[in-house]
């Protein structure tokens, strides 16, 4: 047994409580000027998206020791829980809500979600309901803190981990997605293009992974040497093919209506992916190394990764160069990374941090508005310089915010609950530390 805790518990009352006393009536739910066809796909893509979150807990749970596979699954499936009631408390609101100083959005516009189900749609998204473009988002702030998590797996405290998803999403996630994503945002103004959130999940995602690996240090395996082979290599082919699937969602769901934009992201999504995990396990052989599953496994997550910020902006074609170049250039960084002494459990940073930094270079490069009238002025590929200049600007500012901030809410965390789980408990492993939970297997 353990200490008993009762101030998570109370919180989750004093919200439902809350609900109950601010429900939120609708007066007259908005229809003019709504699309059946639009709703639909939206619907579907919302729901792909989620999926992605399973998808990502098996892509990890197979990748890591057998001991630890439930606690590091666990950790993708307690963000469906906690950061969907923090969307409806103040979330959506924070990246959504009404612009202060292009930053960060007013806690109030949505609290509770006043106004979403019957409000007017989102200007960017003016044939689907509020409330659904509200839930589509919801999907990408799950899986962002999710994927946080491999870097920092088999030695987080579970608690603690919870603790600092809550933070990273108030303070660094909803941001970013302000900044990028609201019209009134500083990186939108500037002309950062990001279609499905390289800049917004994957990079924000990759810097905290690269932070956690760093405040966390080395497990005790990785400081002895150890070699610890993943617990289910099948687990991450489910992973990648759950992940795959759903990313269509992700992408070509961007597009926020089923439109010819809609199907040239899921065409340039699907390239990418498998450029890339070709140019994984290739770049591998040439090395002198055998072709393996896991390999290409991680490369088409890296494609996936790099098309994104691109998806409906790139032609198809250059989605195969993207998907290339990302799978090289994460797989370079994840051996440089293997050569040293940084212990980020599941290459994290060198998969969604380069990878995301790739997709934002290449859309700088590549955009063009013969794909996405919102393209304002074509990529650098194409003659054109002040596209490609905000995203150099972006690429900067947004390592160092997601980077510091990130640090700085570990240290909160930190001396709020210990971050790190006890020798004892690393040793005897976190699915039975944390959660008196165990494979068969592990018998």
């Amino acid at each position: 047994m353990q200490k008993p805790s009762y101030i998570p518990l109370l919180i989750l009352v004093a919200v439902a409580f809350a609900g109950a006393l601010m429900p939120a009536l609708p007066t007259t739910i908005v229809t003019e000027g709504l699309n059946t066809g639009d709703i639909a796909w939206m619907l579907v893509s919302a729901a792909l998206v989620l999926l992605m979150t399973p998808g990502l807990a098996y892509f990890y749970g197979g990748m890591v020791n057998t001991k630890n596979v439930i606690s590091t699954m666990f950790q993708s499936f307690i963000g469906m829980g906690v950061i969907s009631v923090l969307w409806v408390v103040v979330g959506f609101s924070l990246a959504f809500g009404d612009s202060i100083g292009g930053f960060i959005g007013d806690p109030t516009t949505f609290f509770m979600w006043k106004g979403v189900l019957d409000g007017k749609p989102w200007s960017l998204a003016a044939s689907i309901p509020l409330a659904l473009f509200a839930m589509f988002q919801l999907k990408f702030a799950v899986i962002t803190p999710a994927l946080v998590t491999g870097s920092m797996a088999e030695r987080i405290n579970f608690k603690s981990y919870v603790l600092f998803m809550v933070l990273f999403s108030l303070f660094v996630y909803s941001p970013l997605a302000h900044m990028t994503w609201h019209p009134e945002g500083f990186f939108f103004k500037l002309g950062v293009l990001d279609f499905a959130g390289g800049t917004v999940v994957h990079m924000s995602a990759g810097w905290a992974a690269l932070a956690g690996a760093l405040y966390l240090k080395r497990r005790k395996s990785h400081l002895e040497a150890a070699f610890l082979p993943p617990a289910n290599i099948p687990f991450v082919l489910l992973g990648t093919g759950l992940l795959w699937f759903g990313w269509f969602g992700f992408n070509a769901g961007s597009a926020v209506g089923a439109s010819p934009l809609a199907v040239s992201a899921f065409a340039t999504t699907n390239f990418a992916a498998a450029a890339a995990g070709l140019a994984w396990v290739l770049f591998d052989a040439a090395k002198g190394k055998k072709v393996s599953a896991l390999g290409f496994c991680i490369g088409a997550v890296v494609g996936l990764v790099a098309i994104t910020p691109a998806a409906g902006f790139v032609t198809i074609p250059v989605s195969l160069f993207i998907g290339t170049v990302a799978g090289i250039t994460s797989n370079f960084f994840a051996h440089l990374k293997a050569k040293g002494t940084l212990d980020d459990t599941l290459d994290v940073f060198p998969c969604h941090g380069i990878g995301g930094m790739v997709g934002m270079i290449m859309t700088g490069l590549f955009a063009t508005k013969t794909v996405n009238a919102a393209v304002a002025v074509d990529g650098l590929a194409y003659g054109a310089f002040e596209t490609f200049r905000a995203h150099m600007i972006a690429l900067v500012g947004v390592s160092l915010f997601a980077f510091v901030a990130s640090y700085a809410l570990l240290y909160i965390t930190d001396k709020i609950l210990p971050l790190r789980v006890s020798e004892d408990d690393e040793k005897l492993g976190l699915d039975v530390s944390q959660h008196d939970e165990y494979l068969v297997e592990a018998n």
